[in-house]
């Protein structure tokens, strides 16, 4: 029993332990901006084993000030519409997302079953994240990509400590100068001269519209730019733009 105690006591302590190295990184953050995330370490690792050549990604930062504002709306129209509101986290929002999706999975099951009986593929469904801006910030700075019930319990943790210590201002900039568009393509400036080859700050309000609705996919959308999916969402985000609130 002794030994027991001992193990949950050095459990707590680790987990204590990890939770204040936690708080210490998201704190300098208000300060210095960060120079990688364990995303983008992860997927240039991933792509080192797997194609056997050097990784480094296309990625330039761009303050918050000198950032589109057509892009910051897009984004927050697309992603999380209510992203100057909440605290982190929107609970109805994941429970939404978990429901639609087993919906569209389901449809896209039966599609693509019809269309191999015909020798065919069939595009499949676009899923649709519960997740906020703050969360996806929180899992692509400090977290792996493992989908555990603890994982996304820390990620939980972590996105409320980024809107006590950051605000929405330096979340959103944070997040917009490291979100991946592509494969070694990371942030705004980036995805705009990768896909447009022009700068953010002149891109148009159908072409933030485009590079917001690749973000739950971008290798997908990546590889398929002329998806109906891409163009058909893109416009409605478009519409939407004018509603929404920057922080």
């Amino acid at each position: 029993m002794r030994a027991l105690l001992r193990w949950a006591g050095c459990l707590v302590v680790a987990g204590v332990a990890l939770q204040l190295f936690f708080v210490a990184r998201i704190a300098a953050m208000a300060l210095v901006d960060p120079q990688s995330t364990a995303f983008q370490r992860s997927e240039a690792w991933q792509i080192a084993i797997e194609k056997g050549r050097d990784a480094g990604w296309r990625q330039e930062w761009v303050p918050y000030a000198q950032i589109n504002d057509t892009l910051k709306r897009a984004v927050i129209a697309s992603e999380d519409a209510g992203f100057v509101d909440h605290d982190g986290v929107e609970w109805e929002a994941i429970e939404r997302a978990r429901q639609r999706n087993a919906q569209a999975e389901q449809l896209a099951a039966r599609r693509m079953a019809r269309a191999a009986a015909r020798g065919k593929t069939a595009q499949p469904a676009p899923l649709r994240g519960g997740s906020t801006i703050t969360q996806q910030l929180a899992k692509n700075l400090l977290l792996s990509g493992e989908r555990t019930m603890l994982r996304k319990g820390q990620e939980l943790v972590l996105a409320m400590l980024l809107e006590l210590l950051l605000g929405k201002q330096r979340i959103l900039e944070i997040y917009l100068n490291n979100v991946e568009w592509g494969e070694g393509v990371f942030g705004a400036e980036a995805a705009a001269q990768h896909y447009f080859r022009k700068p953010a700050a002149r891109l148009s309000a159908y072409e933030a519209a485009r590079l917001a609705v690749m973000l739950p996919s971008p290798k997908f959308y990546e590889r398929r730019p002329g998806s109906p999916y891409l163009s058909g969402r893109a416009s409605t985000i478009v519409a939407r733009m004018p509603a929404v609130d920057l922080p």
